[in-house]
C-alpha cells in the first residue's frame, strides 16, 4: 500500500488536496513535512498522530521533515483555539525546542550524511530570523487576499467570538506557515504537508503560495482530530495532559491510559496508534466481541504505544507493575504503590493507633467519616490491598511495611502513607 492508502484503511485520512495523490505517492518518492510548535518542553499523546504519520512516511520509502517552530512558536497558531496563546519568552522557547528535538529523535531516523531515506529536522527560525518585515510584506503578503483569510475556519471562529477576537499577531500565522512550506519546497523539494484537520486552512495557504510564486504543484493532507466515541477530546487523563516525557507522565501511567480504552474505541485506536497490520487488528477486534473481559485488544494497544514511546524494557516494567498492583504484591512479595500515586507523610507515633476512618479523610480518599464508613461497609476500601470490613479498624504496627502503608478506594484510586 502507498502511504495514503495505509492512512485510508486506518481511518486516518480526513482530507487531501488532489485525487491523484495516492497514485503519485505509490509511484514516486515524496518529501513530506509536518510542523510541531514548541508550546511546551514535551510533546503529548495528541502529537503521536502526526509523529506516526512521519514514521509511516519514512517506512513507505519517502523522506520526512520534522519542523520545530522556533519562529511560529513566537506567534501562536489560532487553529482550534478559542483564545490567544500566551507568548513565550526566548528562554522558555529554547527550552521547549530542545525538549521536542530530543523526543522526535526517538521516533524518526535522522541518520547521518545525506542518504535519501534520512529524516530531516529543521527550525523555521533559521529562515525567519534574517527576514525583514517589509520584505515579508512585499514578497509574501501581497499574494494573500484578506477576504480569503477571513473565510478560513480558524480565523472566522475567532472573529465570531466578540469576547476574544483575534490579534493581528495570530491572524498573520497563516502567512508564516505558508512561507515555511515555500522554503521547504525550495530547499528540499518538499511536495506534501501533513497535519491535523484544524491545519487545513494553513496547509492550503502554503499550496497556493507555492503555486503563485513558483508555479509548482504542492499537496496537502490532514488527519482527523481524535476523540473518543463519547465525544471527549483524546489525550487527557484524570491528572490532565498525557505527556511523552516520562518525567511528566510515567511509562506506567501512559500504559494505564491506553489500557483503560473503552471496548468501542480500542479498534480505532489500534489502527491510529500502532503499526499492527490489518489481520492482527481485526483478530483483536473479534476478541473484544468474543471475550471482552480478557481485554486482549487493550493490552496490545497499551503494550504497543508504551514500547513505541519508551521502549520494550519500560513496557515490560509497566506491565509488571500493573500485574503486581492487581495482586497487591510483586513476585517477591513486596508491597507495590503505583507510580505517581499521591503521598502523605505522618509521624509513626501519630499513625499507629489512628482510626482508619480518620486516615481516609486525612488522605482525602473520603469526604468525611460518614462517607468513609459507608465506603468500608460497601467493600470499597483496601488497606495494603486487603479489603477492610470493620469501620472501627485502627492502624497497627504490622500494617506499616517497609515504611509505607497503602490505601486504596475502589479499583484504581491509591494513596501512599509514609511513616516518618
Amino acid at each position: 500500500m502507498s502511504f495514503v492508502e495505509e492512512l485510508t484503511w486506518r481511518g486516518l485520512l480526513m482530507q487531501h488536496t488532489d485525487p491523484e495523490l495516492p497514485t503519485r505517492m505509490g509511484a514516486e518518492r515524496f518529501t513530506v513535512y509536518c510542523g510541531f510548535d514548541p508550546t511546551a518542553d514535551s510533546l503529548h499523546v495528541g502529537s503521536l498522530i502526526p509523529i506516526l504519520s512521519l514514521m509511516r512516511v519514512q517506512r513507505a520509502g519517502h523522506r520526512p521533515i520534522a519542523l520545530v517552530g522556533g519562529a511560529t512558536g513566537m506567534v501562536g497558531d489560532p487553529s482550534g483555539k478559542s483564545e490567544e496563546r500566551k507568548l513565550l519568552d526566548p528562554e522558555a522557547l529554547e527550552k521547549n525546542l530542545a525538549g521536542i528535538r530530543g523526543q522526535l529523535g526517538r521516533f524518526l531516523d535522522f541518520g547521518k550524511g545525506a542518504g535519501e531515506g534520512r529524516a530531516l529536522l529543521v527550525n523555521n527560525f533559521d529562515w525567519f530570523s534574517g527576514l525583514g518585515f517589509l520584505d515579508f510584506l512585499r514578497d509574501v503578503g501581497k499574494h494573500f487576499s484578506v477576504n480569503a483569510m477571513l473565510a478560513k475556519d480558524s480565523v472566522r471562529a475567532r472573529l465570531e467570538d466578540r469576547d476574544q477576537g483575534i490579534s493581528y499577531t495570530e491572524f498573520s500565522y497563516m502567512l508564516i506557515q505558508a512561507y515555511d512550506f515555500l522554503v521547504l519546497s525550495d530547499r528540499y523539494g518538499c511536495q506534501l504537508q501533513v497535519g491535523g484537520s484544524d491545519q487545513w486552512g494553513n496547509i492550503t495557504a502554503g499550496i497556493e503560495l507555492i503555486r503563485r510564486m513558483r508555479q509548482k504543484q504542492a499537496y496537502g493532507l490532514t488527519t482527523p482530530l481524535i476523540t473518543t466515541t463519547s465525544g471527549q477530546k483524546f489525550g487527557k487523563s484524570e491528572k490532565g495532559t498525557v505527556w511523552l516525557d516520562p518525567a511528566r507522565t510515567s511509562p506506567y501511567e501512559l500504559h494505564q491510559f491506553f489500557l483503560r480504552t473503552e471496548d468501542r474505541d480500542v479498534g480505532r485506536f489500534l489502527r491510529y496508534y500502532t503499526f499492527l497490520d490489518q489481520p492482527t487488528i481485526e483478530a483483536l477486534e473479534e476478541q473484544v466481541k468474543a471475550a471482552p473481559e480478557k481485554r486482549e485488544a487493550q493490552n496490545a494497544l497499551a503494550r504497543a504505544v508504551t514500547t513505541l514511546v519508551h521502549g520494550a524494557e519500560e513496557a515490560d516494567r509497566a506491565e509488571g507493575t500493573a500485574r503486581a498492583l492487581f495482586s497487591g504484591r510483586t513476585a517477591e512479595g513486596t508491597l507495590v504503590a503505583p507510580p505517581g500515586a499521591p503521598t502523605t507523610e505522618q509521624p509513626r507515633t501519630a499513625l499507629l493507633g489512628m482510626a482508619l476512618l480518620d486516615l481516609l479523610v486525612l488522605a482525602k480518599l473520603c469526604g468525611g467519616k460518614g462517607a468513609a464508613r459507608r465506603d468500608i461497609e460497601g467493600g470499597g476500601i483496601y488497606l495494603n490491598d486487603d479489603r477492610v470490613s470493620d469501620p472501627a479498624r485502627t492502624i497497627l504496627e504490622t500494617d506499616v511495611r517497609e515504611g509505607i502503608l497503602l490505601l486504596r478506594k475502589g479499583k484504581r484510586t491509591y494513596h501512599v502513607v509514609k511513616a516518618v
